[in-house]
């Protein structure tokens, strides 16, 4: 999950649309959508995030979250 998180932050960083092959995450793409300070907003596709699983946890700053999908499809994050 970290490989997972360094890299989507690397790709935020660079703003890159290019894609390679070394890339766990095929289809970080950029939106059209521009964030507060005029930087475009990544999209993850969630089953490519997910890896198939039903839950993962995503360790921030030292504080654990659970991003899980529920029965209905729907996406919670819990902390």
């Amino acid at each position: 999950m970290a490989e997972l998180m360094s890299e989507f932050s690397s790709q935020e960083k660079t703003a890159s649309t290019s894609t390679d092959s070394a890339t766990p995450l095929t289809s970080i793409s950029m939106t059209d959508k521009m964030a507060i300070d005029g930087k475009q907003i990544p999209r993850l596709k969630s089953r490519e995030l997910m890896r198939e699983m039903r839950e993962v946890e995503i360790d921030h700053e030292g504080k654990i979250y659970r991003l899980r999908v529920t029965q209905l499809n729907k996406l919670i994050l819990t902390a």
